[in-house]
């Protein structure tokens, strides 16, 4: 099993949408599956550009670029940057799909029963690589709840993915938090491989095992 000499694009952890300048919209992800993706690329030879949203997680590598990021925004942004450049680019982050359309200046102060606010889309990263490739093997992940392997299967589709993993929020020990994770890996000849629930360092390893088999075959 070897990257040598192979780009890799990485995204990983949350992202933080702001309501104001205290408040945020954001969700559960602790960044450890990409993390842990990224430190076994670069040990397996890959050069690696990990772009980060929020996270505690730190990684010294010599061979891994760490960008952090805050919004979906600045996430699309730099991850169009470098994908042009890449061989194999792997979307493991959980970006927010919407932020709030008006950004409050001051802090909202809680004078109402009610608060609205209002939502708007953010920009798709995954459809938009997918758009956009051209040699990169890409990978996005799927985080479901039901009819799991069939909406893993049309975002694979949708998005014009190479591979797709499929995360099961249905087993306890998985998911955000969690040091362990269960998944499925599906490529686009709809070839879909179980893993048992593993650490998300032996997760890691099994993504980049299949990936490479593929890049090699």
């Amino acid at each position: 099993l070897s990257l040598q000499g192979k780009k890799m694009l990485i995204t990983a952890g949350p992202t933080y949408e702001a309501i104001d300048p205290v408040r945020f919209i954001g969700n559960h992800s602790t960044g450890l599956m990409g993390y842990e993706l990224a430190r076994k690329a670069a040990n397996l030879g890959a050069k690696v550009f990990l772009i980060s949203g929020p996270s505690h997680l730190s990684i010294e590598h010599s061979a891994i670029s760490l960008i952090k990021v805050t919004t979906a925004e600045e996430m699309y942004n730099e991850a169009h940057t470098l994908f042009p450049d890449m061989d194999i680019a792997i979307c493991a982050a959980a970006v927010a799909d919407y932020r709030p359309k008006n950004v409050a200046d001051q802090k909202i102060k809680k004078n109402t029963e009610e608060l609205t606010i209002a939502l708007i889309k953010n920009k798709d990263i995954l459809f938009s690589l997918g758009e956009r490739k051209d040699k990169q093997f890409l990978v996005g992940f799927a985080l479901e709840t039901e009819n799991e392997v069939e909406n893993a299967i049309g975002k694979l589709k949708k998005k014009n993915l190479d591979a797709i993993v499929l995360n099961s929020l249905n087993d306890s020990g998985a998911g955000f938090g969690k040091i362990t994770n269960k998944i499925s890996f599906i490529d686009k000849n709809l070839e879909i491989k179980t893993f048992e629930l593993k650490t998300k360092a032996e997760v890691a390893l099994d993504i980049l095992n299949e990936i490479t088999t593929r890049i090699h075959a």
